[in-house]
């Protein structure tokens, strides 16, 4: 089963949470996570990996907390899982060829189609944008008669 993990799955809840700040001032840890019900330390080693790629920044003081680093158009869903976790790979020998350490190198007939497949996810990731996702996130919180009134505080 291909599915994302905790950490990205909170990181693009942050970094959904951030672009979605009406003020766009900065947001803090504890904010989010309580927010969302996430743990904080677990919550923070995320942004600080977001920090460290530079699709955050991070502002110290009574206000402080993160804010994007650049406007959400121009940040992809992509750039995220990947500053959290690495590259997308369906199997291990997606980008470490015979090298992976993959038994069935040899004599394997699924290698194309499984990079095909993983070329056409990779493609998907890196041409939605965190303002997309932002959007759809606002249209589906709509569906539900949800109000994002967590964003007026």
């Amino acid at each position: 089963m291909l599915k994302l993990s905790k950490r990205i799955d909170y990181g693009l809840l942050a970094m959904n949470y951030i672009a979605l700040t009406h003020d766009h001032a900065s947001v803090n840890t504890k904010r989010i996570a309580d927010e969302h019900h996430i743990p904080v330390e677990l919550l923070a080693k995320v942004l600080q990996r977001l920090a460290k790629k530079g699709l955050i920044v991070s502002q110290n003081g009574p206000k402080g907390g993160y804010a994007l680093a650049r406007p959400a158009t121009e940040i992809t869903v992509s750039e995220i899982i990947e500053a959290i976790e690495g590259p997308v790979m369906l199997t291990s020998c997606s980008f470490g060829g015979r090298e992976s350490g993959c038994d069935q190198w040899g004599w394997c007939n699924l290698r194309s189609p499984l990079h095909k497949i993983q070329d056409g996810i990779r493609k998907l990731l890196q041409g939605m944008t965190l303002a997309e996702l932002s959007q759809l996130s606002r249209q589906e919180e709509g569906s539900y008669g949800l109000e994002i009134t967590h964003l007026s505080r």
